[in-house]
């Protein structure tokens, strides 16, 4: 059998998981929410981990799916596989009432209501604010067992690249970024029994 940590040649995570931190997946994930994916740790502690995941399009504008939205040119992603009926967003805008604090400059929910008045004014676009349907998440531990396993890789990752980078080339331009240990993944093909 062979090891899949040789052939990809994992180095341990130096980074620890916590809030404001990225993971990205190996490139072998095979898990449809995941598959090269790049998740923004909205939290991690004792009592679990939760996210969003920053590279999943739906291909449809908020608008399409919230009929009393306010109007803005602004896609739905796929947050991940837990409460995939409910909306959250992440943004740039500390005025937002009840905003969490995620990292520097980045900041997760708050109010909707003041989210709508912004977006009316425009002072609210797809460049500081994204919005996903569903979140990541994780028992407490199952995140640092996932990690063990190498199916994680943990990162900084600055903010214009998580809300401005195209969501198509994000995993790729991170993994490059990591350097000579993990450029050759984006070389993996994306479906290895189709090679």
């Amino acid at each position: 059998m062979t090891d899949i940590n040789k052939i990809l040649d994992i180095k341990p995570n130096k980074i620890k998981p916590s809030r404001g931190k990225v993971l990205i997946a190996e490139p072998f994930t095979n898990d449809y929410y995941f598959k090269r994916s790049v998740v923004l740790l909205a939290d991690h502690n004792e009592e679990g981990s939760y996210g969003m995941v920053f590279n999943k399009p739906l291909y449809i504008n908020i608008n399409e799916l919230i009929k009393d939205f306010p109007k803005i040119d602004a896609p739905l992603f796929l947050g991940g596989p837990v409460k995939t009926d409910s909306l959250f967003y992440i943004h740039t805008i500390p005025e937002i009432t009840n905003c969490v604090k995620i990292d520097e400059g980045l900041f997760w929910g708050g109010d909707l209501e003041d989210v709508k008045e912004l977006i009316a004014a425009k002072k609210i676009d797809k460049n500081n604010m994204r919005f996903f349907i569903g979140y990541s998440g994780w028992s407490p531990k199952q995140l640092d067992d996932e990690l063990r396993e190498n199916n994680w890789i943990v990162t900084r990752v600055e903010t214009n690249i998580l809300l401005n980078e195209a969501p198509a080339t994000i995993w790729n331009k991170i993994v490059l970024g990591l350097g000579d240990d993990y450029s050759h993944w984006v070389n993996f093909p994306v479906n290895p029994s189709m090679n």
